[in-house]
């Protein structure tokens, strides 16, 4: 198949720079899958650009490189050995930039690839950043880049501001279908009027096209992200970090395997297929993580294998997961307890799902294609009166 010429707004940037902010000063927000489509990082292609001089790193969640593995590990800034600037950590002490990170910067700018799901931290740095620079007067500039699992489908809850949390700062579905260009452009409309915000496009993208479907490369911008194929299914499969059961972690395919050692994965796998889910088979299995939960133990569980991934619903199957491990597993099944991702009250599952209705239905035995309803119901609220005004693309 001939892939579709795609360039990033990294690729174009020299090219569509905003006028107003030639020769500033630039912090640039970026992590390892900052790279135009031959490779070669943000930094290194800012550090010799004409267009702005760059003077601070700023890093999310797992860092500019990479340098931390597993999940919720926070870092500090340092001196980067390589440019001799300084990175500042929003993952850290701090998550919100200071005064002190900015004071020597006239525009923030954001080149990170998002890979479409609400909890999925990065997009919620991105909107502190935000913050911060409209309260110190900065501009923002958004390199945009694809969703890499389409612009076209939405699925699964809309935040209740309720259970606001760093997995979830702002009213959006669970999968979005947004680039993180247009994710800012409703930040900022809805949000952040005033801010002076800039957008470079991606150019060539439509709604419909996947990462692969494009000639731009694949890089894991996190650790735990090893392929499109775990950005398709972690709408729904990041829920079981607010459980006991392993999400894969520590094993070479996160959140496409899962289990726990109290499952039987042939009694799982019969009961999960009478859901008759579309575009997905469970491959029963057992399996060891190296790290995270139940590291070193056997594990019964499932590999998802998407067969039709215009049909899969990440989030239906997931909580589909949930009902059924719960339902045969209720002695052994648990929800985690905070604190989680900076939240010490709420329950871990509840602010991942964005409202408390899913864990009660769940308890409660309601059918699954009910709760689909309630949440689809909610999904399209949304994107009829706020998402639709903020895509850019066809």
């Amino acid at each position: 198949m001939t892939k579709r010429v795609v360039r990033t707004g990294l690729d174009v940037f020299e090219r569509n720079w905003p006028g107003k902010l030639k020769g500033a000063r630039a912090g640039l927000l970026v992590h390892p899958a900052s790279v135009d489509g031959k490779l070669e990082h943000t930094v290194e292609l800012f550090k010799k650009s004409q267009k702005l001089q760059l003077k601070a790193l700023f890093g999310p969640q797992h860092g500019i490189r990479g340098e931390t593995q597993d999940n919720m590990v926070e870092w500090e800034g340092f001196v980067d050995r390589k440019t001799g600037l300084p990175v500042y950590s929003l993952y850290g002490h701090a998550r919100k930039p200071d005064r002190a990170m900015l004071k020597d910067i006239d525009a923030m700018v954001i080149d990170m690839q998002d890979v479409g799901s609400r909890y999925y931290t990065f997009i919620w740095t991105m909107d502190l950043c935000m913050e911060a620079c409209l309260e110190m007067n900065k501009s923002v500039v958004i390199l945009d880049r694809p969703n890499p699992i389409g612009g076209h489908i939405t699925e699964g809850p809309v935040l209740d501001i309720a259970f606001t949390s760093f997995v979830g700062r702002r009213s959006l579905p669970i999968r979005h279908g947004m680039t993180l260009g247009e994710t800012g452009t409703y930040f900022k409309n809805e949000f952040y009027p005033s801010l002076d915000l800039h957008i470079i496009p991606v150019q060539g993208w439509n709604r419909k096209m996947w990462l692969d479907d494009t000639d731009l490369p694949w890089v894991l911008p996190s650790p735990n992200m090893p392929t499109i194929v775990t950005a398709a299914v972690y709408p729904g499969m990041c829920l079981l970090e607010g459980t006991n059961l392993s999400e894969g972690r520590g094993t070479t395919r996160p959140f496409e395997i899962f289990g726990a050692p109290f499952i039987d994965p042939y009694i799982l796998i019969c009961h999960l297929n009478e859901f008759k889910l579309p575009g997905v088979v469970f491959r029963p299995m057992y399996f060891q993580p190296t790290f995270q939960k139940y590291a070193g133990e056997l594990c019964g569980g499932a590999q998802i294998h998407i067969v039709d991934r215009e049909r899969f619903k990440p989030f239906k199957t997931g909580v589909a997961i949930l009902e059924t491990v719960h339902d045969l597993y209720l002695k052994h099944f648990l929800w985690k307890q905070p604190p989680y991702e900076y939240e010490t009250e709420k329950m871990p599952i509840d602010i991942l799902a964005g409202t408390d209705r899913l864990r009660l239905d769940i308890e409660r035995n309601e059918k699954l294609d009910r709760m689909e309803e309630w949440w689809q119901e909610k999904c399209g609220k949304f994107n009829r009166e706020f998402r639709e005004k903020y895509l850019m693309y066809a």
